[in-house]
């Protein structure tokens, strides 16, 4: 009887088959599995609280790109706008309810706390939400068209000693805002009376950069992130100015700080995520955990960078030490502006 010897092939051909047959050896190629009890692996969105091409949704589009790269099996976190009084608007449907769950994270900058701060957030305590991370920090910038008469902030300057009721500044936010808050310091560094400034308010740094494209507005306080990626999209405008201790890398290595002109103005504006306050602490450990280990990723600094953010990480307890003691100072520099506290 003659003995069946397989041949290598043959072999090499049952394995194939065998991985191409459902549930097959191929699972063991597959992809992770996703635990659905985890919310920082399941489908979920980021609110960015604002018109398009601000800072809220930089911060959401860091976010995506961040927990990608650490958590790569899951569906990419979904972006949606809700503009509404700056931020306003989404954290009053977290705070009742009518949004929100383990699924949900809204972007918030250093300007939501000064919002929270002076109560302009509706009858809501800053513990209807939770903080989850803060991924980075912008730094504000003084802007002025390209073709503007005014090519340093030193001139700018003079200009409103010499004439401010001239000067139209143009930001995202109304009265109290931190754009408004960094005019008015701005007009008082001058010698003005920031209570006469002309302002124009609008939904974003986006529409604020339009207006002053078209020439609507003469100045924007806003943030050097905003700024550039209008800069990049051909929005024709000069940077002054950049509010920060000292000259900052990259893209605004050449844009001097406000104290080196003579002003003594600094606003970093920190930008990360929170989440409802009825959430499972363990959608919060889930979500902390997330960005934990996307902030420490190899990789996360360039792409940070690419967001035009600089370094400020900050999860758990040491974010909500943080958050506490920015919303104490503000409150001190409203008051010292005169601005009206709303009381929850």
């Amino acid at each position: 009887m003659p003995i069946r010897i397989d041949h290598p092939r043959r072999h090499a051909l049952r394995a194939l088959s065998a991985l191409l047959l459902p549930g097959g050896a191929m699972r063991a190629f597959a992809a992770p599995q996703l635990d659905p009890a985890d919310p920082s692996q399941a489908a979920a969105e980021c609110i960015i609280p604002a018109k398009a091409g601000g800072g809220f949704a930089l911060t959401c589009a860091l976010a995506r790109d961040a927990l990608q790269a650490v958590r790569p099996a899951r569906a990419p976190l979904a972006q949606r706008f809700l503009p509404g009084g700056i931020g306003a608007l989404a954290f009053d449907r977290i705070a009742t309810g009518r949004l929100g769950g383990p699924g949900t994270l809204v972007a918030f900058s250093s300007g939501s706390l000064l919002n929270l701060a002076q109560g302009r957030f509706g009858p809501h305590p800053t513990s209807s939400v939770r903080w989850v991370a803060a991924l980075g920090t912008d730094y504000g910038v003084v802007v002025v068209h390209r073709d503007s008469p005014w090519r340093s902030l030193r001139e700018l300057m003079a200009a409103l000693r010499q004439s401010p009721s001239r000067i139209v500044f143009g930001a995202g936010g109304t009265v109290g805002s931190q754009d408004w808050v960094k005019a008015a310091l701005l007009v008082r560094a001058a010698g003005g009376d920031h209570r006469a400034m002309r302002f124009v308010s609008f939904e974003g740094g986006g529409d604020a950069l339009g207006a002053l494209q078209g020439r609507h507005v003469d100045v924007f306080a806003g943030d050097a992130a905003e700024a550039l990626q209008a800069m990049a999209g051909g929005t024709a405008v000069r940077l002054l100015a950049v509010l920060s201790e000292a000259r900052l890398g990259g893209a605004l290595a050449g844009v001097p700080t406000a104290r080196e002109q003579g002003v003594d103005l600094v606003w970093p504006t920190v930008r990360g995520l929170y989440i409802s306050a009825d959430v499972p602490d363990a959608a919060l450990r889930a979500w902390t955990t997330a960005f934990e280990e996307a902030m420490a990723a190899p990789g996360y600094a360039a792409l940070r960078e690419r967001h035009g953010l600089y370094p400020f990480a900050l999860t758990g307890a040491a974010l909500d030490a943080y958050v506490r003691e920015r919303i104490q100072a503000y409150r001190q520099q409203a008051e010292a502006l005169g601005l009206r506290r709303w009381n929850p």
